[in-house]
């Protein structure tokens, strides 16, 4: 798969523009906040993560906590996803952050959420892929992780498929509104690290 990315100086910007087969993955900025309420006002898209559609006024919040993201570490923070100019959701690569994820140095976590229109089509792995990729070759990482709800079948697969493989499970130390289906499952971790990822790479 041929991957084509801007070339910079991690020290000295935020994150790159990156490219693989179908997407184009762009920084989040505020030109992307209305994808974004879109996005998280569909109910089904945040069945494991609310159970319920977001007001604007949430996304809006959300957005913001997005965006300061990039500010933390140097190549991290969430990004936007374009298929030939088509909005198909977001990414996310972050440092560790919440009663959950451990303040380590070098660790960062995955994410993704993809339109409903756009499941079943790979856009979520492939993303992911390009995202674990530019964080061990470009950000230098030693551990990338993701987070899911136990019961959320369809984001652990994903995880499976990109090389990351099953650490924990846990109890959330956030508490989940009644309405998210599964919660009393509790949550898994799934990773894989820098060592193991060049290995299977070359």
């Amino acid at each position: 798969l041929l991957r084509r990315r801007k070339r910079a100086k991690l020290g000295h910007m935020a994150q790159l523009t990156l490219q693989t087969e179908r997407l184009r993955l762009v920084p989040l900025a505020d030109e992307h906040l209305q994808f974004e309420i879109e996005l998280d006002s569909d109910a089904e898209v945040m069945k494991h993560i609310t159970g319920r559609a977001s007001s604007r006024d949430e996304v809006e919040q959300a957005h913001r906590r997005r965006l300061a993201a990039a500010d933390e570490v140097p190549g991290l923070g969430f990004w936007a996803g374009f298929a030939d100019d088509e909005f198909i959701g977001w990414w996310i690569l972050q440092p560790p952050n919440g009663p959950d994820q451990p303040r380590v140095a070098g660790e960062a976590d995955l994410g993704y959420r993809v339109l409903r229109r756009h499941w079943r089509r790979g856009y979520a792995s492939e993303g992911a892929s390009e995202l674990i990729r530019y964080g061990f070759e470009d950000v230098c990482l030693d551990r990338v992780f993701a987070q899911t709800m136990a019961a959320n079948a369809a984001s652990r697969a994903t995880m499976a498929t990109v090389g990351l493989t099953f650490t924990r499970a846990f109890v959330s130390g956030e508490p989940y509104d009644d309405l998210v289906p599964g919660a009393e499952q509790g949550e898994v971790e799934y990773a894989v690290t820098r060592t193991t990822w060049l290995h299977r790479s070359g």
